[in-house]
């Protein structure tokens, strides 16, 4: 229920559904109904260049971002890493026959860094498919195939495969390493997904400490600097309007304590 209602909002507020009206509009324009067809087109255009060209999208992601801080070894032994999915393109991998990735790859590259880095440490990738209909691979499947490309062997790395969504990650990830009180695990993903992540693993009874990656901005939120293109700029937006809708979704819906988690827990 809850994957439903974030979707639907999502869908209402992202900038394909103003296109959607701008084209809407620009066909009910070369019918009779002039003026409602004009109202589409102007609500649509008017909507993309100001979500398109405007920092909103920055805007939004960067208190997400800098929600939680780089992660700086201090030294205390690290049990665990748990790297999760989001980055694979499995439709592509399956199609291809080689691991294909997206822009959050930083998470894949963690985990080859921290696996040597920490060579006692326990690495889990969580990654199943979020897909109604059943893919040809699952996230999983496409980081097995990516390993000897960042110079892991497969048994370095244990692999959580069915999980649909972040709440799942951490719940069935728990249920994988059955982690002791007192161990050190460390977080992967990306930095505007990080607040939502571990709020997951909170509500789920494992304990993390977060590694964000893939930033997508400089930390600042940049109020007079307008991007270069609209779909630059809409691309931050629907990023940022996706993850603010998670996090709303999941607070409301109970499968994290607070609306925006902290890095020290309520």
């Amino acid at each position: 229920m809850f994957f439903t209602l974030s979707k639907i909002f999502w869908m209402v507020a992202a900038p394909s559904t103003l296109l959607s009206l701008l084209a809407v509009g620009g066909l009910i324009l070369s019918l009779r109904w002039r003026k409602f067809g004009l109202t589409l087109a102007t609500i649509g255009a008017g909507g993309l260049l100001l979500i398109g060209l405007g920092p909103f999208g920055r805007m939004m992601l960067v208190p997400l971002e800098n929600r939680f801080p780089v992660f700086v070894d201090d030294g205390r032994r690290v049990d665990g890493i748990v790297v999760v999915g989001g980055a694979e393109l499995p439709g592509i991998t399956a199609a291809r026959g080689q691991p294909a990735f997206q822009e959050s790859a930083e998470r894949i590259l963690a985990l080859g860094e921290l696996a040597r880095r920490y060579p006692e440490a326990r690495i889990i990738f969580s990654g199943g498919s979020g897909r109604l209909q059943k893919p040809a691979m699952q996230e999983a499947d496409v980081v097995r195939l990516a390993l000897p490309q960042i110079g892991l062997p497969e048994g370095r790395v244990m692999f959580e495969r069915t999980s649909r969504n972040t709440a799942e990650n951490a719940r069935l990830t728990r249920e994988l390493v059955n982690p002791a009180p007192g161990e050190t695990w460390l977080l992967v993903t990306s930095a505007f997904h990080m607040p939502r992540a571990v709020g997951c693993f909170r509500a789920a009874g494992f304990p993390v400490t977060a590694y964000p990656v893939d930033f997508r901005t400089t930390g600042h939120p940049g109020y007079l600097r307008l991007f270069s293109s609209v779909a630059e700029g809409a691309g931050f937006f629907e990023l940022a309007l996706r993850e603010w809708t998670g996090l709303m979704v999941y607070y409301l819906t109970g499968r994290i304590d607070s609306p925006l988690p902290a890095p020290s827990p309520s």
